[in-house]
């Protein structure tokens, strides 16, 4: 494809006090094999050096534009701000984290495959997170999937979790293309919602009248650490809450009422389970409950002590059958998983499957292309 056939991409980095990976995502975009792009980083009242280095970037070439804000918001504000900044002109959306940097190829390879599947609204691939190559469950080589079947698979398939993280879903902001008439028809709120994860009800959304792509290619690295969004959503487990959200507001287009009514319960009932355990062994601070709680409110269902006992006790009364077992979960999923550890870039040790608190089993890479009525299992969750 020549320049002059290239489509423009839109390519956004919300930010906050990235200073020290800003340079290395900018450079990350400098380096694309694609070349029609322009490049908007929205600067979200940074205290550190984000605007200065941004600013030095954006004199060395003309495609890049800095933008700030007026006062300060939140992350998920900040990233539908900057969506209402993309150029009238630009075909495709995509996000890069100011943490994250793509690779080379990734802007022509995403690319193309969008020109050759007008239908996707949104386009995956695989990501580098760590050691860990992310978004995985497809069957290659089929690479485009109705909105309904994914999202049917997604709310009722079992989530992967290696090393705590999920490896099955639509992917991150990084990893994902969006169709830019897509994101201007939502009026400055792609992002639907406040939740952190609200990236991934811009997904359901969207591909209630759009397909889904996916391109078989690490096209991105995730790096995650303790003030990302990423480890403060495992450190609270807010996976939870967001998947129960998606499931209630999403769910009656994709799901038959039986099956709507099924998965919410089987969701409260593993939530309350993970708070239960949590609740008795009382490792947790005051910040957890006070999420957890105020979530369950706003989503219809308020926190009962009593709830909480029952389930709790249940779960370990089903532990004690197979106590070594036991011991070893707790460990991971409760003690572990609450202790504020940076996660390193590229940790040097062999990754582990295992499952979520609350729901799933580690399962074979899943076929999507498979028909929804064979799915079974406990939805998925997701960064």
């Amino acid at each position: 494809m020549s320049e002059r056939q290239e489509p423009l991409v839109s390519v956004l980095t919300p930010v906050y006090n990235g200073e020290e990976f800003l340079a290395e995502c900018i450079e990350s975009v400098l380096a694309q094999t694609y070349s029609n792009w322009e490049y908007i980083i929205i600067n979200n009242c940074s205290t550190d050096r984000t605007l200065e280095i941004a600013l030095d970037y954006a004199k060395k070439d003309s495609r890049i534009l800095v933008r700030s804000n007026d006062g300060f918001v939140g992350v998920i504000e900040n990233h539908n701000i900057a969506f209402t900044l993309l150029s009238s002109r630009a075909k495709y959306c995509k996000v890069v984290s100011a943490d994250d940097f793509i690779f080379p190829d990734c802007l022509a390879k995403i690319v193309d495959f969008a020109e050759a599947n007008p239908s996707a609204g949104i386009i995956g691939s695989y990501q580098l997170s760590g050691d860990l190559i992310k978004w995985q469950g497809f069957q290659y080589p089929r690479a485009v999937f109705s909105g309904l079947e994914i999202c049917r698979h997604f709310f009722l398939l079992p989530q992967v979790f290696v090393e705590g993280k999920p490896i099955f879903g639509f992917g991150t902001p990084t990893s994902l293309l969006y169709r830019a008439d897509l994101v201007r028809e939502s009026k400055g709120k792609f992002y639907p919602n406040s939740s952190p994860h609200a990236d991934t009800s811009a997904c359901f959304e969207v591909l209630r009248n759009s397909s889904f792509g996916f391109v078989y290619h690490v096209l991105s690295y995730e790096r995650t650490h303790a003030t990302t969004q990423s480890s403060k959503s495992k450190e609270l487990n807010r996976y939870l809450s967001a998947f129960l959200n998606d499931l209630q507001q999403y769910g009656p287009f994709y799901l038959t009422k039986e099956e709507l009514e099924r998965e919410i319960d089987k969701q409260l009932a593993a939530y309350h389970q993970f708070l239960g355990i949590n609740y008795l062994i009382g490792f947790r601070k005051k910040e957890f409950w006070s999420y957890h709680k105020s979530r369950l409110e706003e989503l219809g269902h308020p926190l009962k002590r009593l709830v909480l006992l029952r389930a709790g006790l249940a779960a370990i009364l089903k532990e004690a059958l197979n106590p070594e077992q036991a011991v070893r979960k707790l460990r991971k999923q409760f003690f572990l998983a609450s202790t504020d550890v940076p996660v390193h870039a590229a940790p040097q040790r062999r990754t582990n499957l295992e499952t979520v608190p609350r729901t799933s089993k580690a399962s074979e890479p899943i076929d999507i292309s498979s028909s929804p009525e064979r799915s079974s299992g406990s939805p998925p969750n997701r960064r």
